[in-house]
């Protein structure tokens, strides 16, 4: 009657490789505040203010509510609110049309929305094929000779 034959529950099943996170959002809400350092196995969305250091292995989501003060480090970023500080963005760094950004970043694609109020001092990575390029012959050159 009180069921002593239980079914066993699978997991779902995972992606070969992929972390156990992933899928999983973190959330700080309108209203919240923090102070310190955040790290993150997953995706973290900020709706409320942070001044600090966040470290996500994921997607860093400000969003249009959203304030953070400091450094973030992540594999991706989506910033729609405010952020003044050092961004280190692995790959993708996009700043929509609702986003005001201020400091240095660092990133290896960046993508900026038209209305985005954005004044930083960029530096994309990785540097390699800035190197090929620089280490080819330039077809223009040979040409003249």
């Amino acid at each position: 009657m009180f069921g002593t034959n239980k079914t066993p529950t699978k997991d779902a099943p995972r992606i070969a490789g992929a972390p156990a996170t992933q899928g999983l959002l973190n959330s700080m809400v309108t209203g919240t505040t923090i102070d310190g350092t955040v790290n993150a196995e997953s995706d973290i969305r900020i709706d409320g203010f942070l001044k600090g250091t966040l470290t996500c292995k994921g997607k860093v989501i400000i969003g249009s509510t959203g304030q953070i003060e400091g450094e973030i480090k992540a594999q991706n970023a989506v910033i729609e609110g405010k952020f003044k500080g050092i961004l280190h963005i692995e790959d993708l760094l996009q700043i929509k049309e609702t986003a005001y950004v201020e400091g240095e970043i660092n990133t290896d694609k960046l993508s900026v929305s038209p209305g985005a109020k954005f004044n930083v001092v960029s530096k994309m990575s990785p540097q390699q094929h800035v190197n090929r390029v620089k280490n080819q012959p330039n077809a223009f050159e040979n040409n003249i000779s």
